[in-house]
C-alpha cells in the first residue's frame, strides 16, 4: 500500500497552488519562492517542485524526478491514463517500437520481456504477439492494478525501475523495453549500468527519450524541458550504451506525444547486448 504522507497536506496544497498561480502569471521569481516553501513542507516532493524550478530556470537540474512525485502523478491519472495519453496526447511509442522491431527482424520473437515503467500495459499490448512471458514494473500502484486487470502480463511489480533491476533475482530477459521512462530520469548511468546484468546475450534493449534543440541543453547532457520532463542529448545516450557493452542497432527521430497542440520531439532507440 502507498505510504501515508507525513506532512501538512493543507499547507502544501496552499503553497503549491500559489506557486502554480504565480508561474502561470509569469512571475517566476515569486513562483520559485512558493515552490521552495512547498519543498520545505514536503522534502520528498510529492508535487514535483524541484522539476518545476528547473523548468523555469530557477533551480538546479536534478538527477531525476523525485520518486514520490512520479508515483503520485501516475497514481492520480491511472483511471484515465490510456484516454489521456493515447487519445488526447497521441502517444503511440509502443506501436512505433513494434513496427521498428519487425523491420529489423520480420521474425522477431522474444521468450521473456521486461517492460520497465509499464504503466497500464500499453507495451504488453503492442508486443503481445512477439513475446511469450511478460513482466511489468511501475512505481505507481494504481497503474499496476489496471495492468493486472488487463491480464497481458505474467508478472507485475510495484517499484522504482533502477531498484528493481538491482534487486531482482529473476532470470535474465530477452528484451527489455522502457518507453516513456527516460523523461522522468536525468542522469542515466545508474539505469543503464543495470541493463546488461539483466539482459541475455544478444538481448534487445529498446527505449524512448524526449529531446530539445542543442541550445536548450546549455552544455548539459540532460535538462528539464518546458513541460517538466527530462530531455536527453542523443550523443550522451549513445556513449552510455557503448560504455556498457550495448550496441546500437537503430535510432529514429520520433514524435513522442503532443503537448498543448505541439509535437514533442524525441528518439526511439533499439540496441543489442553484445
Amino acid at each position: 500500500m502507498s505510504e501515508t504522507p507525513i506532512f501538512d497536506e493543507d499547507a502544501l496544497e496552499q503553497a503549491y497552488n500559489e506557486a502554480l498561480k504565480l508561474e502561470k502569471s509569469g512571475d517566476f521569481d515569486g513562483a520559485a519562492k512558493a515552490y521552495q516553501k512547498a519543498l520545505e513542507i514536503d522534502p520528498a516532493d510529492h508535487g514535483g517542485a524541484a522539476v518545476r524550478l528547473a523548468s523555469m530556470g530557477r533551480g538546479a537540474v536534478p538527477v531525476s524526478a523525485p520518486p514520490a512525485y512520479v508515483a503520485t502523478l501516475f497514481d492520480q491519472h491511472a483511471e484515465m491514463f490510456d484516454t489521456i495519453l493515447v487519445d488526447e496526447l497521441g502517444y503511440d511509442v509502443p506501436l512505433q517500437l513494434t513496427d521498428q522491431l519487425e523491420e529489423i527482424d520480420p521474425d522477431a520473437h522474444y521468450a521473456r520481456m521486461l517492460d520497465l515503467g509499464c504503466g497500464t500495459g500499453l507495451g504488453a499490448d503492442a508486443l503481445f504477439e512477439m513475446t511469450e512471458h511478460r513482466t511489468g514494473v511501475d512505481i505507481a500502484e494504481n497503474m499496476i492494478a489496471i495492468a493486472d486487470e488487463k491480464g497481458d502480463y505474467n508478472a507485475l511489480y510495484v517499484g522504482e525501475v533502477v531498484n528493481f533491476l538491482d534487486q531482482t533475482t529473476a532470470p535474465a530477459w530477452d528484451i527489455i523495453i522502457a518507453t516513456d521512462v527516460l523523461p522522468y530520469m536525468g542522469e542515466l548511468e545508474s539505469f543503464f549500468s543495470k541493463i546488461p546484468l539483466n539482459l541475455n546475450r544478444n538481448g534487445i534493449f529498446a527505449f524512448s527519450s524526449e529531446t530539445l534543440a542543442d541550445k536548450d541543453f546549455a552544455g548539459r547532457d540532460y535538462t528539464v524541458g518546458p513541460h517538466q520532463r527530462f530531455a536527453h542529448k542523443r550523443d550522451y545516450v549513445e556513449k552510455l550504451l557503448l560504455s556498457h557493452g550495448i550496441k546500437m542497432l537503430r535510432v529514429t527521430d520520433i514524435t513522442v506525444r503532443s503537448e498543448q497542440g505541439k509535437p514533442v520531439p524525441g528518439h526511439l532507440y533499439i540496441a543489442r547486448k553484445v
